[in-house]
Formats: structure tokens, sequence, C-alpha cells
């Protein structure tokens, strides 16, 4: 059985650990088939960190319209990122933004993945 690692080497820490979890049961089709879906949807931490970053620059809420996250993108877009301290929150837990956002994309990727054959 192939280690998800092959599939989806960049991923690292505790994203590598739920999406092991999740695709423990699965066969190597299953997993090829759940990478692929995975790799399109997921948020890379570094681009969540860029976007926070033009925050502060250009247009602040970026970041949250790349996690789902509408209602807040646009109330950060209109507050100047509340500010600037929703961004500031934001530059230092872009790494939880990111995580949240690709734990709930794995879990509808898994269940897409589960059906396939």
């Amino acid at each position: 059985m192939a280690s998800i690692y092959q599939f989806l080497p960049e991923l690292q820490g505790r994203e590598l650990i739920l999406i092991q979890s999740l695709t423990s049961d699965f066969s190597e089709t299953q997993m090829q088939n759940f990478a692929n879906i995975y790799r399109v949807r997921r948020r890379d931490p570094q681009m969540i960190l860029l976007t926070t970053l033009l925050g502060f620059v250009v247009v602040a809420g970026v970041q949250r319209f790349l996690v789902g996250q509408i209602g807040m993108g646009i109330l950060y877009l209109f507050t100047a990122g509340l500010c600037f301290i929703g961004t500031i929150v934001d530059l230092i837990n872009y790494q939880d933004l990111a995580y949240e956002y690709n734990q709930r994309i794995a879990n509808e990727v898994a269940e897409i993945a589960k059906d396939i054959r």
C-alpha cells in the first residue's frame, strides 16, 4: 500500500497527519484520486501569508476570500483589515487559517474519493 506522502510530498505537520488518517483505508487508486483533487483545492500556508501581507499594502481581506470566509473578507475590505488589527492577527495565525480551510476541503475530497472506484 502506498503512502500519501508519495502522492502529496508537499504536506507537512498537522496537515500530513490529518490526510494520513483520512486516507488510511484507501486503495492506491483512491489515494491517487484524492491527491489529484486535493492538490488543486488546498491552500498553501505560504500563499495565505503572502496575501495577508498584501493586506497591508494594497487590499485587506484577500486571505479571507481565499479560505472561503467571504463575509470576513468583505468586512476586512471595508474596514482596512479592522484597522489593521485583524490583518496582524491573521499574519500571526496564517497557518491556522490555511489548516482549517484544508481540513474542511480534505474531508470533502475524502468523501468524493471514496465514491470513485
